[in-house]
């Protein structure tokens, strides 16, 4: 079953079915589905699908060649091309013969390009001087996010200004990821989304006939598990350094959210951890975040692993990799998956599913007033002198509007005191905010009391975790 991606989709229907040329660039970290998308895309289309592979340049012209012969049904004697670009200039050729659009998916280029420095500029060419003459419709795709975000769309790169168009593909929501967990419990929902995150490839390893502590011993806690040394292939597919930026990341995981902090946690330089956190924010592996409405430069930001997968791996199987190592896995996921650990994590996830579901809501237009703006808040108090801070933050700046958000993930709190709290501290937020409105998140519902005085005052709500999953 094909979940999700109704907005790339929409792109790529609309590159294809637009008259002239256009130029697609997908792109996105390995095992995210940009394969899986294509291919749903193209699967009642005729097209000529290329996936370069890491080979010679000669291998993968070749290669290229005898598909694009097979495609055009020309005699496959005629051999390979003498040069991609002159490869290139026989697909626009024959492309202007066609009824209808042209679509070649060029997959994995950062691999044929990679092995032929020249291609995007042989490919530029073939664009400037034949394929704008077409209906062709090309898509670019690749893993290597680096190299796809630096050698096609950097305005350094020959390809520039060609693209008519670009999608980053990105994990699945948590709501997406829940279609994928096949389980109906939302707090199940949860666990699974904070242990394996929202890539297609991770969920699709679930074992529904397995329980929760099961699939993550055999897939993270065990020497062969699919998933056991996934963050590590990743950095060394993208990185020179693999060793440097694990540390970084073990040391994000493990509550260091500051430049000094990481420095001090990971062993790496004071004065060269900036560059590190840099390429891992390039990478869309970290996050750099600042109290909502401060500058980004601000010195208060603070640094986080993104995807729930990697922050669940760096926190929980890096520091067990020894007695993995020594087939104590099975002890160590139980020690894991009963933990106390494990629901605080939880708990953080769930703020980030909370800013995932206020998105989503504010897309069918399900809050007070449209949001232009998402984060969350810290500062210190002036009254009780000490730093607080605020879950999640929804606001429309131009219209004076706020939603600021707590999220419990507790069995039982105190219901009253939380809104008390929350409704102090939402005036504490920079900005000027005519109407505030106060949404309080929780693991269960709340009693009858808290919910009659809520049914009563327009800007407050409260919201449960099954809700969140209807």
């Amino acid at each position: 079953m094909f979940i999700g991606r109704k907005t790339e989709l929409q792109a790529l229907k609309n590159a294809y079915t637009h008259p002239d040329f256009q130029m697609l660039v997908l792109y996105g970290r390995r095992r995210i589905g940009k394969t899986t998308l294509l291919n749903h895309f193209a699967s009642n289309k005729k097209s000529l699908y290329f996936t370069a592979q890491e080979s010679s340049d000669t291998e993968n012209l070749r290669r290229f060649s005898a598909l694009l012969h097979e495609y055009f049904g020309a005699p496959t004697t005629l051999g390979t091309f003498t040069s991609w670009l002159s490869a290139f200039e026989y697909a626009a050729q024959q492309a202007k013969q066609l009824d209808n659009p042209f679509l070649f998916i060029f997959d994995e280029f950062p691999y044929a390009a990679q092995a032929n420095q020249a291609l995007p500029s042989q490919l530029q060419i073939a664009i400037d001087h034949h394929f704008t003459q077409t209906n062709a419709c090309i898509i670019l795709c690749g893993s290597n996010e680096g190299f796809m975000e630096s050698e096609v769309l950097d305005k350094k790169s020959p390809l520039y200004g060609r693209r008519t168009g670009q999608i980053h593909l990105k994990p699945f929501d948590y709501f997406e990821a829940a279609q994928m967990s096949h389980t109906s419990s939302p707090q199940e929902q949860v666990r699974y989304y904070a242990t394996f995150g929202g890539t297609p490839y991770y969920l699709a390893q679930l074992d529904t006939s397995l329980t929760y502590e099961e699939n993550v011993h055999r897939l993270m806690f065990s020497s062969s598990g699919l998933l056991y040394a996934e963050p590590s292939m990743l950095l060394r597919q993208e990185l020179r350094e693999p060793a440097l930026y694990n540390a970084i990341l073990s040391a994000v995981a493990n509550g260091a959210t500051t430049p000094k902090t990481i420095a001090d946690q990971s062993g790496v330089a004071l004065t060269s951890v900036g560059k590190y956190l840099k390429t891992l924010v390039n990478l869309h592996i970290l996050a750099r975040k600042t109290p909502f409405g401060t500058k980004v430069e601000g010195r208060k930001a603070l640094y986080y692993i993104t995807d729930p997968f990697f922050a669940f791996w760096y926190r929980f199987v890096s520091p067990a990799v020894g007695a993995i190592e020594l087939g104590a896995g099975a002890a160590a996921a139980r020690e894991v998956t009963t933990g106390q650990s494990l629901s605080t994590f939880e708990g953080h996830q769930f703020e980030t599913i909370t800013t995932q579901w206020l998105t989503r809501r504010n897309t069918q237009e399900g809050l007070p007033f449209l949001a232009t703006e998402f984060g969350s808040w810290w500062g210190t108090d002036p009254q009780a002198k000490e730093q607080v801070d605020i879950d999640v933050i929804a606001a429309n700046a131009q219209r004076r509007s706020i939603i600021a958000g707590e999220c419990k993930w507790r069995e039982n709190f105190n219901e009253t005191e939380t809104l008390k709290t929350l409704e102090h501290r939402a005036q504490l937020i920079p900005g000027n905010w005519d109407k505030r409105y106060l949404y309080l998140f929780s693991k269960k519902p709340l009693s009858s009391a808290t919910q009659n005085k809520i049914k009563n005052n327009p800007a407050l709500r409260s919201i449960t975790l099954k809700e969140m999953y209807s």
